[in-house]
């Protein structure tokens, strides 16, 4: 059985953008696009899964909790894809006993005494498999976690974790919040590889909701029967 065949959670992806397509701002701060009523539909999706993930890039710049606080809910496990473990000590996910509720999955690159100094504060480490630019091997990261009890996974940013994810296939839903902002010199998701438009990553029994001045569009992903059956 390969990687891209083992079983892995659902995976939704959810973002804020605005109109022209920007995830974050020049200097890559995201907090916040999205108005307070989209906050609170994000924070409600947060708490109806198991794990929610997050680039360290995303760590990095926003610093993020991850947490559950604008619904009642529990708190879902952090998951930070960092392959060179670059998360700081100091950062929310891990700080003020944080750590204790956070996974951080790692390649070989990231050094022993890194590993051990951020082990020490509780968080848990995985070290996986690296993919051939040398970043974690996502498929595996997926299924480690579902051998784990993670059914269901939300992925909320950033731009790499998001492109890599619709590159590979491995997303199931997307729940999208427009702004009605414009930055500039959008889009923030990468090149998918696609080539004509038949091959489109196209939205199934999709929604269009209203929040404050935002709107969130859902629904299910659909590949292209091409995806599907190669190999």
């Amino acid at each position: 059985m390969s990687m891209r065949d083992r079983k892995r959670p659902r995976v939704t992806l959810s973002y804020a953008q605005t109109l022209d397509g920007r995830l974050a701002t020049l200097s890559g701060s995201s907090q916040w696009i999205s108005g307070p009523d989209a906050l609170v539909y994000a924070h409600r999706l947060r708490a109806e899964h198991d794990a929610i993930m997050v680039g360290v890039n995303t760590v990095l710049v926003d610093n993020p909790r991850l947490t559950v606080r604008h619904v009642a809910g529990t708190d879902p496990l952090r998951v930070i894809v960092d392959s060179t473990l670059r998360t700081p000590l100091t950062a929310a996910v891990i700080a003020d006993g944080a750590a204790q509720h956070t996974l951080i999955a790692v390649t070989s690159r990231a050094s022993n005494e890194r590993i051990a100094a951020i082990e020490d504060l509780g968080a848990q480490l995985l070290v996986l498999p690296a993919d051939p630019a040398g970043h974690v091997d996502l498929a595996a990261l997926l299924a480690a976690l579902y051998e784990n009890g993670i059914e269901t996974l939300m992925v909320e940013g950033g731009a790499t974790l998001i492109t890599a994810l619709l590159r590979e296939r491995l997303v199931d839903r997307l729940a999208v919040c427009v702004a009605p902002k414009l930055l500039g010199a959008g889009m923030d998701v990468g090149d998918l590889g696609i080539t004509v438009l038949s091959d489109a990553l196209r939205l199934e029994g999709m929604s269009v909701e209203h929040f404050g001045e935002d709107l969130i569009i859902s629904g299910t992903i659909v590949y292209a029967v091409a995806e599907r059956t190669d190999g």
